[in-house]
C-alpha cells in the first residue's frame, strides 16, 4: 500500500477555525418531549464521531455550533490523492472541503429531522472577509480563484461562465444596434412606409359586430416600427447569431478547460467523489446501486406530457384574451385606446404572459422536484444526478411556459384566421389578423415587454428581499455588540490554549448568518436558469428583436455584481461543491443553439415579409419588364391585399351594414384584407403558392447553410487548447514516474530488510 503520510504531506490547517455548521432548533423546556429527545440523540451521534458541538440558548432558540474533526479532512485528502481523479489540495481549501464533507454527513439523517421540525434549519457560516477580499469579490470576472477558494468550483464556474457570456455579448450587441440603425437610416425614405401612410385604402373590419371598416393610413406608426425590425439586415444578423451561439459554446469549452486544468480538477469524477465521501462517513459503506424501471419512466412521461398540455392550454388562454380584448377596447371611452386597440391588446397580453410565467414558475419548480425525488425514472445515487434530472425537466417546463405564446405569435397569428366569408372563430370570436405590414412587430412587442419586465423586476426582487433581511440581522448584531464590548476576550481559550470567541461573539456571528436569506442546494440552479432563459431570448427569436443582445448585456453588467454582493453579504453561505463543468447546462445550450437556427429561419421565411418582398421585386414588380424609371417595390402594399365585396353571398353574413360605414359617415361596399386571393371566388392565387414555395425553399437553404457553418466553426475551434493537453500529459507522466520511484524504493527497502 502507498505510504499515507507521504501522500498527505505537511498540510498547515488554520489555527483559528470557525464552526463548520450551525443547527437551529426551537427551545423545548420539557426534557421528556419527543423532539428534545431526538435532538439529543442526534447530537450524541455526532459526538460519537469525534465531532465538537457547542450549544448556546438565545430567547426561544437553541443554536448548536458544529466543528468537524481534522481527521475527516485527512481521510478525504488521502483518498483523493490515491484516486484516479487526483488533484492538488492545499490548506487554503480546508474549510471549504470540510463544509462539503460535513454537509454530506449531516444531510442523510438530518433531512428527515428537518421535515419533522426537530431542527428548524442548518447553515454553514460565512467567514470574516477582509476589505481587500471584498473588493475582489464584487469583481467576479477577475476573481474566479477567490470564488473557488470560498464557494468551491461549482460557483466559480458559474461566474466564469457568466463573465465569458457577458464578454461575448459585446459583438452581438454592437451588430444588433447596427442592424437597428440600418432600419432607422431609411426610416423616412422607405417607399413601403410611404405607401401605407399616404394610402386611401379601406380595410375590412377586424372583428364581428363591434368593429367598423378602417383606413390603412391609420397604421402609419405601426408600419414604421415594423420596418425597423423587418429589413434586409435582419437576415444577416440572424445568421450571425446562429453562428455566434456555436462559437460562444466552443470558446467557452476552451476557456473552461484552461481554468479547470489550472485548478487541477480536469479529471475529477463525480461518482468517485461520492464514493470518497461515503467512505469518510462510513468505512463499511456499500455503494448505492443504479436502478431503472420502465413503469416509472412511463409515469414520468405521462406526467410531463400532462404538464406540457396544461402550459400550452394557458398559452391558448392568452390567445383568447387577446381575441376578446381587442374588440372590447375598440368600443372604450378613451380615444387613444380605441384607436390603438390591437396594439394595446398585444401589450396587455404580453404583461399578462409575464405574470403567468411568474406564477407558473413556482408550481413548476415544486412539480419538477417532486417528479425527480418521488417518481423519478431512476433512483439516482448522487445529488448531481438528481440535479441533472431536475434541470432537464425544469428547463423543459420553463421553456414551454415562456415560448408557447411567442411561437403562436411568430408562426400562427394571422395565418389561421380565415378570410371574409370563412372566418375562423373561437367561442364566437374571430381570431386575430396580421397587420398589413406583417406580424413581426407583434412578436417584437411581446419579446420586449417580457424581457424588460423579467430582467428588471426579477433583479429588483432578487436583491431587495435579501437586503431587507440583512438589515434586520445587522440590528440584532449591534444589540449583542453592546453586551460584549469587544470581540475576543483574552480569558476565552480552547484546549490548545488558542484564543476563542466568547459565547456572545459566537452568538452574534450565528445570528447574523441565521437572519440572512436562506439558500439550498438549488440556489445556484436558479441563477443558471435565469441566464440560460435569457440566452434563449437572445438567440431564438433574435430576428424579430435585434436589440435583445444589447438588453442582455446591460442586464448582465448589473447581474454579475448584484449576484456577487448577494451571495457574500445578503444570503447564507452556499455549500462548496466540487465540479469541473457547468454540467447538463452545456447540453441545454447546445439544444438552444439548434433551436435558434430553426426558429430564426422560420421567422425570416414565414413570419417576416422578406420573402414576399423578394418575390414581388423579381417576379411581379415594375422592374420585371426592365423599367428603371420607378422603384422596384412600388405597388407592393396593394399587391399583398385582396378585395372583399359585401354584395357577395358568402361575405354578406360576415359584414353587416353598420360595419361598412367609415368614420366620416360614408358607406362602402368593398374593403381590403391581407391575403393572396381571387376577388371572384376567394380562391388562393398562383402568387400565394409561389411565395409559399419560396418561403420553404429559403427556410431549408437558410438552415442547411447555417448548420454547415456551425459544424465548421465547431470543428475549427477545438474544445481543449494545446497547452492544456500538454500540461495534462506532463502531469500524468510526473505522477506515473512518482509512483514508479515509490515502488522502486519499496523494493529496495524490502531487499535490505531481507539481508
Amino acid at each position: 500500500t502507498t505510504d499515507r503520510t507521504n501522500l498527505i504531506g505537511q498540510t498547515e490547517i488554520p489555527v483559528q477555525r470557525t464552526f463548520d455548521y450551525v443547527l437551529v432548533a426551537t427551545k423545548v423546556d420539557d426534557d421528556t418531549d419527543q423532539k428534545a429527545q431526538r435532538q439529543r440523540a442526534f447530537i450524541q451521534q455526532l459526538e460519537m464521531k469525534n465531532v465538537s458541538v457547542t450549544e448556546i440558548i438565545h430567547d426561544d432558540k437553541v443554536f448548536f455550533g458544529i466543528r468537524a474533526p481534522r481527521e475527516m479532512f485527512e481521510d478525504y485528502q488521502y483518498l483523493l490523492k490515491v484516486s484516479d481523479s487526483c488533484n492538488w489540495l492545499s490548506a487554503r481549501y480546508y474549510i471549504q472541503v470540510v463544509i462539503c464533507m460535513f454537509c454530506f454527513v449531516l444531510s442523510e439523517n438530518l433531512e428527515e429531522l428537518l421535515k419533522k421540525d426537530v431542527f428548524e434549519t442548518m447553515f454553514c457560516l460565512h467567514e470574516k472577509l477582509s476589505e481587500l477580499e471584498l473588493k475582489v469579490h464584487v469583481c467576479p470576472c477577475v476573481s474566479s480563484l477567490f470564488y473557488r477558494c470560498y464557494f468551491g468550483e461549482k460557483v466559480a464556474l458559474y461566474y466564469l461562465w457568466l463573465g465569458w457570456y457577458t464578454k461575448l455579448l459585446v459583438p452581438a450587441a454592437i451588430l444588433g444596434v447596427v442592424v437597428f440603425l440600418y432600419g432607422l437610416a431609411f426610416f423616412n425614405t422607405n417607399l413601403l412606409i410611404h405607401e401605407v401612410c399616404n394610402s386611401n385604402i379601406t380595410m375590412c373590419p377586424r372583428c364581428d359586430k363591434r368593429c367598423k371598416v378602417w383606413q390603412l393610413s391609420e397604421t402609419c406608426t405601426y408600419a414604421k416600427v415594423s420596418h425597423l425590425f423587418d429589413n434586409e439586415g435582419t437576415v444577416a444578423f440572424a445568421m450571425f447569431m446562429a453562428i455566434w451561439a456555436t462559437l460562444f459554446l466552443e470558446l467557452w469549452k476552451r476557456h473552461r478547460a484552461r481554468h479547470v486544468s489550472q485548478w487541477k480538477v480536469y479529471d475529477w469524477c463525480e461518482e468517485e467523489e461520492e464514493l470518497i465521501l461515503e467512505i469518510v462517513n462510513d468505512p463499511n459503506c456499500k455503494p448505492k446501486q443504479f436502478r431503472h424501471s420502465y413503469l416509472r419512466s412511463t409515469m414520468v412521461l405521462i406526467l410531463v406530457t400532462l404538464m406540457l398540455m396544461l402550459i400550452i392550454g394557458l398559452a391558448h388562454a392568452l390567445v383568447v384574451f387577446r381575441v376578446v380584448a381587442a374588440p372590447l377596447m375598440s368600443e372604450g371611452k378613451w380615444e387613444f385606446i380605441t384607436d390603438h386597440a390591437n396594439t394595446v391588446a398585444v401589450m396587455l397580453g404580453a404583461v399578462l404572459h409575464y405574470f403567468t410565467i411568474q406564477i407558473m414558475t413556482r408550481y413548476i419548480n415544486t412539480f419538477a422536484y417532486a417528479l425527480c425525488v418521488s417518481v423519478c425514472s431512476e433512483k439516482t445515487n448522487s445529488f448531481a444526478a438528481t440535479e441533472r434530472s431536475f434541470t432537464v425537466k425544469m428547463f423543459t417546463f420553463q421553456f414551454f411556459t415562456l415560448f408557447s405564446s411567442l411561437f403562436y405569435v411568430a408562426f400562427f397569428l394571422g395565418r389561421i384566421n380565415g378570410h371574409p366569408g370563412n372566418y375562423v372563430r373561437i367561442a364566437g370570436w374571430r381570431l386575430e389578423e396580421c397587420h398589413p405590414s406583417g406580424c413581426l412587430t407583434d412578436l417584437f412587442i411581446q419579446m420586449a415587454v417580457i424581457m424588460l419586465l423579467k430582467q428588471t423586476l426579477n433583479n429588483i426582487f432578487e436583491f431587495t428581499v435579501p437586503w431587507l433581511k440583512s438589515c434586520f440581522s445587522r440590528n440584532t448584531a449591534k444589540k449583542l455588540q453592546r453586551k460584549c464590548g469587544y470581540c475576543y476576550r483574552k480569558t476565552c481559550r480552547d484546549e490548545q490554549g488558542q484564543v476563542e470567541p466568547c459565547d456572545i461573539c459566537k452568538l452574534r456571528d450565528w445570528l447574523r448568518n441565521y437572519h440572512l436569506a436562506d439558500t439550498d442546494a438549488f440556489s445556484l440552479f436558479n441563477e443558471f436558469l435565469e441566464m440560460v432563459v435569457q440566452f434563449s431570448f437572445t438567440t431564438i427569436f433574435v430576428a424579430a428583436f435585434p436589440l435583445a443582445p444589447l438588453l442582455a448585456l446591460i442586464n448582465n453588467i448589473f447581474e454579475i455584481r448584484l449576484d456577487a454582493i448577494k451571495m457574500v453579504r445578503l444570503e447564507r453561505r452556499l455549500v462548496p461543491r466540487k465540479t469541473n463543468d457547468i454540467g447538463v447546462w452545456t447540453k441545454v445550450l447546445e439544444v438552444i443553439g439548434v433551436l435558434a437556427v430553426i426558429a430564426n429561419g422560420l421567422v425570416i421565411g414565414v413570419s417576416s415579409d422578406f420573402i414576399p418582398r423578394l418575390v414581388y421585386r423579381y417576379r411581379y414588380g415594375p422592374c420585371v419588364n426592365g423599367s428603371t424609371q420607378t422603384n422596384c417595390m412600388q405597388g407592393y402594399i396593394n399587391d399583398t391585399l385582396s378585395m372583399a365585396f359585401v354584395t357577395h353571398p358568402a361575405v354578406r353574413s360576415d359584414f353587416s351594414e353598420g360595419m361598412m360605414v367609415t368614420d366620416t359617415g360614408f358607406s362602402v361596399t368593398q374593403c381590403s384584407y391581407r391575403d393572396y386571393r381571387s376577388d371572384e371566388d376567394y380562391a388562393l392565387t398562383s402568387q400565394f403558392w409561389l411565395v409559399l414555395a419560396v418561403r420553404f425553399a429559403f427556410v431549408i437553404l437558410f438552415e442547411h447553410v447555417v448548420v454547415v457553418c456551425k459544424f465548421v466553426a465547431a470543428w475549427f475551434v477545438p474544445n481543449n487548447p494545446i497547452r492544456v493537453k500538454n500540461d495534462r500529459l506532463h502531469d500524468k507522466l510526473a505522477r506515473l514516474k512518482e509512483e514508479l520511484r515509490y515502488v522502486s524504493s519499496t523494493k529496495e527497502q524490502r531487499s535490505c530488510n531481507k539481508r
